[in-house]
């Protein structure tokens, strides 16, 4: 039988007539309704030639493609039985499920290997592909899993390559390549994607951008160690892949027992990486854990590190309610002898020394100002010099011998007695204290132990706090951005998105984690002039434009702000409100510059009503003036009202005059979204590393 699955412009074509593992015909644009008969006649037409020196069969890729099909390229599935040798099963088809929500289950199985698979495939309304496989060992004797990966075809057109690299404070750097033939393949091994992490592969038609070209891409939800491919093969398929990476020996299956694979995400999209977003993030927000608007806050490490004693914070608060904050967010150094980063850590009760009534004379102050109340924890660190490690050495992941990682270890989740001994720790605390809020850390990679055991260990743990504690929000950081994927985002309401707040360093990575994660998961700080991770020295109307696209707060001690400082905060915060139902809803978009001194970003309302739009100057111009700016994803049929919206100081300008549509009318103007989409408005002349931000208000 032939089964097609179509939403939002995307068809998959799935030929399972055969009596092997099925086959993917078709993935990309939609096909339109066909019939039976059509179905039929394309799956037919799509059998290749067999060709000179080959399989004596045509070798079509099937969705676990394998050595004993044909496919000599990477595989999908890897193991062995003790004894018996490898595993490469000649999978048979036992039967197909239709689901009445776009889905398909799969089964299938080997006899002779003891093995069956079934395979989950959902195209949901919003066109995301979900794959996932769940291998049963059927047989009597322990089976080691090596890998259970998906892989998806994709056509010859989508010839170039985009994924992501980066390191601390610098995450999520593009990089490009052209998928010749062969394997690309990105493979993580920090425990936590890291972050280097690959993050979304895409490919695509050569020269894609924002707004231009076809492009696949896939995504693995999963927050463990991973790895992601692209595949060229010289006999004639292209593919993309993805998988848990499993160390040898790590999975072992006993008789009956089953191991399911994460869920790779896959979407394809005719317009670019906006179109990806404008199917991830509607589709992320269908299950999203978050339930109101993202509240500004404060948290206090740029502010104070540290020093931490109640006059002080209380004048921090102060200022933070000042300004219109919404959440007070006690960072590192609250708990018993930490007084640095060497020290402590794990021994998760209040410092009597710093708090001797507690946390309570703090957190009342916070809420009598009007403010609700988080708290930072890093549950799966300890340092040596901790009560905790001195006394449960056992409980520490990995080697004694393992050099420490910003004088840390890794406690083992999958260790019972460490497992319930955290999540008393945290409950009690959520129970003694009116905590609305846990920032939760994770400053180092593991290297050591079982991966699979702990992020599964790790996601246990977060469920069961959550569940002790419903209504708790949970931050997601990772020494800045090193675990941002789709796994933990089913578990968390934020994610800290790098741990700089250097504007200009911002910029970019925003830019690129939000084509897979919607604006409000992203954490973004106002932080102070000067950078903690650069040195950089920023303009504050740059740091409040930065910041407002996103989950915006501040780190920073505001105590030492002027009272014009205070004002401007105020005032961004402020707007900040008034907008944050557009930016956390709405579509984001970027426009394809001709220079990649000036980006052009925004977030357009669903329903085309309303846009805000930044202007960014990252660097000097390539011309003395700029092309125009050109806004897109607005209604082409609808005119909107163009004006500009300040926040913090006026961007510096190099121009003697500004351009005449900002000059005249206060600064208004009325034009379709057709000709600011195509024809567009001269661009202010911004300095390096401004700002200038705009609202298009249908009219």
């Amino acid at each position: 039988m032939i089964h097609h699955l179509r939403a939002a412009g995307t068809s998959l074509v799935l030929d399972a007539s055969g009596s092997g593992t099925p086959v993917i015909v078709h993935w990309g644009a939609d096909l339109g309704e066909l019939p039976a008969a059509d179905l039929a006649a394309l799956a037919a037409a799509s059998v290749p030639p067999v060709g000179p020196s080959s399989l004596d069969v045509p070798l079509r890729l099937s969705l676990l493609p394998a050595l004993a099909e044909g496919w000599s390229g990477r595989p999908a599935l890897g193991g062995f039985r003790t004894g018996t040798g490898t595993l490469d099963p000649a999978l048979a088809l036992v039967a197909v499920h239709e689901g009445g929500d776009n889905t398909l289950v799969i089964e299938l199985a080997d006899a002779d290997a003891s093995v069956t698979v079934s395979t989950e495939l959902e195209l949901t309304v919003q066109g995301v592909l979900r794959l996932r496989h769940t291998l049963t060992n059927s047989g009597a004797g322990t089976l080691e899993l090596a890998g259970l990966d998906a892989i998806l075809p994709v056509p010859d057109r989508a010839a170039e390559l985009l994924d992501f690299t980066g390191l601390w404070s610098h995450e999520r750097r593009p990089q490009r390549s052209i998928l010749g033939q062969g394997v690309w393949s990105r493979e993580s091994r920090h425990g936590r994607p890291g972050h280097d992490d690959s993050y979304l592969t895409v490919a695509g038609t050569p020269g894609f951008g924002f707004r231009r070209g076809e492009v696949w891409a896939v995504h693995l939800a999963h927050s463990g160690d991973k790895v992601v491919w692209a595949e060229r093969s010289a006999l004639g398929h292209a593919a993309l892949g993805a998988g848990e990476l499993l160390a040898p020996g790590e999975l072992s299956l006993a008789a009956g027992a089953s191991y399911t694979s994460p869920w790779t995400v896959a979407v394809y999209s005719d317009a670019g990486l906006d179109g990806l977003s404008a199917r991830l993030h509607p589709w992320i927000r269908s299950w999203s854990t978050i339930t109101g608007p993202r509240p500004v806050l404060l948290n206090t490490w740029e502010a104070v590190y540290f020093d931490h004693d109640l006059p002080t914070l209380s004048r921090l608060v102060d200022a933070a309610a000042q300004v219109g904050v919404e959440r007070f967010v006690l960072d590192d150094g609250w708990f018993s002898g930490r007084t640095d980063d060497q020290r402590a850590l794990g021994d998760w009760f209040v410092d009597a020394d710093k708090w001797p009534e507690g946390l309570h004379p703090l957190i009342e102050r916070v809420h009598a100002a009007g403010l609700d109340f988080g708290l930072w924890v890093e549950p799966e660190m300890v340092n040596p010099d901790s009560d905790l490690a001195r006394v449960h050495p056992d409980w520490l992941l990995g080697s004694a011998s393992a050099p420490t990682w910003r004088g840390q270890r890794v406690l083992d989740l999958a260790n019972p007695d460490a497992f319930a001994w955290l999540l008393e720790r945290l409950t009690a605390l959520l129970a003694e204290y009116p905590i609305a809020y846990l920032k939760w850390d994770h400053n180092r990679d593991l290297l050591g132990g079982s991966v699979h055991r702990q992020t599964a260990a790790l996601y246990r743990l977060i469920d069961a706090v959550r569940a002790a504690q419903p209504g708790l929000e949970i931050e997601s950081c990772a020494s800045g951005g090193g675990r941002i994927d789709l796994g933990i985002l089913e578990r968390v309401d934020r994610v800290w998105t790098s741990d700089t707040n250097d504007p200009l360093e911002r910029q970019q990575i925003q830019r690129y984690t939000s084509v897979l994660v919607p604006p409000e998961y992203l954490g973004g700080h106002l932080g102070a002039a000067t950078a903690h991770t650069t040195g950089r020295t920023s303009a504050l109307g740059f740091r409040l434009a930065t910041a407002l696209f996103g989950s915006a707060g501040i780190e920073w001690d505001i105590t030492q702000a002027s009272a014009v400082e205070l004002d401007q905060i105020a005032a961004w915060i402020a707007i900040y409100k008034e907008h944050r139902a557009l930016l956390h809803s709405g579509n984001v978009v970027h426009a394809d510059g001709s220079d990649p001194a000036i980006e052009l970003h925004g977030v357009v309302a669903t329903d085309g009503s309303a846009a805000v739009f930044a202007q960014v100057a990252l660097a000097a111009p390539r011309t003395a003036l700029p092309a125009p700016i050109r806004f897109p994803g607005l209604d082409p049929a609808r005119r909107y009202r163009v004006r500009p919206l300040l926040v913090g100081p006026v961007p510096r300008t190099v121009q003697t005059v500004p351009p005449a549509w900002l000059a005249a009318d206060a600064g208004e103007l009325v034009l379709t979204g057709a000709v600011l989409a195509e024809v567009g408005l001269p661009a202010p002349l911004l300095t390096p590393e401004q700002a200038a931000l705009f609202t298009l208000d249908a009219v």
